[in-house]
Order: C-alpha cells, then structure tokens, then sequence
C-alpha cells in the first residue's frame, strides 16, 4: 500500500486540507506530521481515506467524518468526531469534551479517558471508551451506544432520550431521568463481541446499563422540576 505523509506545521489548515483530499482520492496511506495539537484536521473526509496522526491533536479532528479510518496517536482535544455520519476514529490517549457529539453512525475508540459530555446529543454508533468518561456523558443522547471500562463522573446519562450507556466500573451519580436496568445476556455478549473486535480482552465485568426514564418525554406539570434540573 502506499502511503503519503503530509507535514502540518505552521501552514494554513485549508492547505494541509487540500493536500488531505488529494491524497485520499489517490487512496493509499496518510501519514500526518508535526500536527502541534492543530484544530479542525480531518475533518469531511471521505469513505475510504485512511489517516494517521503523529502526536496530538486538537479540536474537532475527524468531524464530519464520512467513512475514513482515523487514528491519533496521543490525545485528542474537544469534539473528536462530532457530528460524524460513518467511518472509524481511534484515540491513543485522553479525548477532551464532547467526544463523538452528535454522530450519526460510526465507531469512536478512545483509550484512554474521555472528558465532560462524551456522546452528548448522539443519534447513532459506538464510543468506546477504555477509561472513565467524564460528566454529563450521555446528555441528551437520541440512540447509539457509550461503552465506558473505566466508570463514569457525575450526572450521567443526563436526560438520556434514547440509546444506551454502558458502565462497568463506579458510577459517581446518575443524571435527571436515568435510571440503571440488568442487561440481558444477549446485549452483554454484543458489547463483549464488539470490545473483543477492538482488541479488548474477556474481562470479568459488571456490566451496568443505564436508559432514559422516559419521564421527560411528555411535559407533565407535575414533573417541573424535573425539567428545571436540565
């Protein structure tokens, strides 16, 4: 396979974009250097596009993101992979806010922790995270799955719509209109399936599922101050 390595630096994003692009519509290996911990890399890349990131990234690495293969090396800072529709995005270390926010489809492999709001506003795929995901994770989330090894913070699954997170490991608390259920054996073995496919070994876990209430779902005078909680 061939593989192209494009140095970041200093040099307007925009260019080191259209270089990205040119790249992929060549097909072949990425290779991105000296990225400094840049914003906005990776972002609207196509099916197929295979990147790898040296070192750290930014904000919003792999937004938009329409079916490539990410991966980072080190860490990742706000919104990796938000809003993406497809594709693949690996973090080698810590992800900061908002990881996976508002992605459609698609898998978010953080291994490390994850920051405050991981999944908020989700409507598809997988996060997986290997760490602890921090508070408000979840918030708001429509569908998709978080998978988090490490335990979670405060508030979370905060007004989980729909979807589901996956603890195994403490819960410091959980959020407005969320409530803890036993998974049944056939979804457990789906996350074992999907962790093994990662590379994550058979643990011995103690799963727990968190789902909405579904309080919120209908305003209803006598829930106010559920609602003034959000």
């Amino acid at each position: 396979m061939s593989e192209t390595v494009i140095t970041v630096g200093d040099r307007h994003i925009r260019e080191v974009h259209r270089e990205i692009q040119a790249a992929a519509e060549q097909g072949g290996h990425i290779v991105l250097k000296d990225a400094r911990s840049r914003h906005n890399l990776g972002v609207a890349l196509p099916a197929g596009a295979n990147l790898h990131f040296e070192g750290s990234v930014g904000y919003y690495c792999g937004g938009l993101n329409n079916g490539a293969t990410i991966t980072v090396e080190r860490n990742a800072g706000w919104g990796v992979g938000e809003a993406m529709a497809s594709g693949d995005i690996t973090v080698g270390g810590y992800a900061g806010m908002s990881c996976g926010a508002s992605m459609l489809g698609g898998v978010v492999h953080v291994k490390g922790d994850a920051g405050p709001r991981c999944g908020v506003a989700m409507k598809g795929g997988d996060i997986i995270v290997e760490g602890k995901i921090g508070y408000l994770s979840g918030f708001m989330a429509h569908a998709g799955r978080i998978i988090a090894l490490g335990g979670a913070d405060d508030a979370c699954a905060d007004s989980l719509w729909g979807g589901e997170v996956w603890v195994a490991g403490p819960i410091k608390s959980l959020g407005v209109d969320s409530k803890a259920i036993e998974p049944r054996p056939d979804e457990v073995a789906s996350i074992e399936e999907l962790l093994r496919s990662r590379g994550i070994n058979d643990a011995s876990r103690d799963w727990k599922k968190i789902v909405s209430g579904e309080k919120l779902w209908h305003f209803e005078s006598r829930d106010a101050n559920a609602w003034l909680m959000i």
